[in-house]
């Protein structure tokens, strides 16, 4: 069982990007991780960080109660959880599919609300705890390049804002962060790729993960719906 003071925290897709930086820089800063990806991944790098972890999908309920179990399981606790995803289908609005709807649903929307089910229960036992998914930087000006992306994190910003007004008097706290263009090393993209980019560069993944800490913790106790 994990030390009484030691906050656990779950990182979904946690195998690559910004999900990997998001488990590094929590364990970094004292967490211990439970986390899960559909390749393994994200179980290989939680152990090797002295976590758990899981290999399985986002889109998949059972595989998230799963490694909300194995926290508890290993952890006793669970203070924090991080909702991560990809990019999903693109193309022109009208030439997807109504399975690339219906998969962006479940990796973009449902995936949230499902674990909100899962870990609701345990955060009112606590009296306390946070969730911060990963969002993109454009439910508010929808990037072409992604539309399904785009259509169902607008969806996420309003059930934020549904869960926070309901969940927040019980001190469960929700907040989604919108990464724009990151890299694990920015300096590998080339000038042209960032120049409506007001700092002329991509993220790097960890800048990200540092927010994504900041929102999870004690730090940001006051903010939520954000």
């Amino acid at each position: 069982m994990v030390e009484p003071n030691s906050r656990v925290a779950v990182v979904i897709a946690g195998g690559s990007g910004i999900g990997a930086a998001v488990v590094r820089e929590l364990s970094d800063h004292g967490y211990r991780i439970a986390a899960l990806s559909p390749s393994g991944s994200a179980k290989a790098l939680a152990e090797s960080l002295g976590g758990v972890g899981l290999a399985g999908s986002n889109r998949s309920e059972e595989d998230l109660r799963s490694v909300v179990d194995l926290a508890l399981a290993h952890y006793g606790r669970i203070d924090t959880v991080i909702n991560g995803s990809g990019h999903g289908a693109s193309g022109p609005v009208l030439e997807l599919t109504d399975a690339d709807w219906e998969d962006g649903m479940n990796a973009f929307l449902m995936n949230v609300i499902r674990m909100a089910r899962i870990i609701t229960p345990h955060f009112e036992a606590a009296g306390s705890g946070s969730i911060v998914n990963i969002s993109t930087s454009s439910p508010l000006e929808p990037n072409p390049r992604y539309p399904v992306s785009a259509t169902f994190r607008a969806a996420l910003a309003a059930f934020t804002k549904l869960y926070t007004d309901e969940y927040g008097p019980l001190g469960i706290r929700m907040n989604n962060v919108l990464p724009g263009f990151t890299k694990e090393n920015p300096e590998t993209v080339a000038p042209e790729w960032t120049q409506r980019i007001p700092l002329r560069r991509a993220a790097a993944t960890s800048e990200v993960a540092r927010v994504v800490r900041f929102l999870a913790g004690e730090d940001a106790s006051y903010m939520t719906g954000q």
